[in-house]
């Protein structure tokens, strides 16, 4: 017996292949939404156990509310998409984040 494992990926012909190349793209891919999905509930209850301690903090929790909604509108609605980054340049003005 050798040492050296075998590489069973080139005895299978092209479209073996790509069926598990695809596959283990879409396996990788559902992986990082879980985990995106873990982290996002994990931040969305820190935001809504822990109280803001400053209106910067609060300004922080509206960034992340805001950028919800606006990932929600339709592409058309330029109205509310000019209303919520109006919104985001006076976070930015009053808060000093230039």
């Amino acid at each position: 017996m050798t040492e050296i494992p075998v590489d069973l990926d080139k005895h299978r012909g092209m479209a073996a292949q790509k069926a598990t190349d695809l596959r283990r793209a879409l396996a990788e891919v559902e992986s990082n939404v879980r985990q995106l999905r873990e982290r996002e509930a994990d931040l969305e209850n820190r935001l809504m156990t822990v109280p803001a301690g400053s209106w910067a903090e609060a300004a922080v929790k509206a960034r992340y509310l805001l950028n919800l909604y606006a990932a929600s509108l339709p592409t058309e609605d330029t109205r509310h998409r000019a209303l919520v980054a109006a919104l985001f340049d006076d976070f930015a003005r009053l808060g000093g984040d230039n």
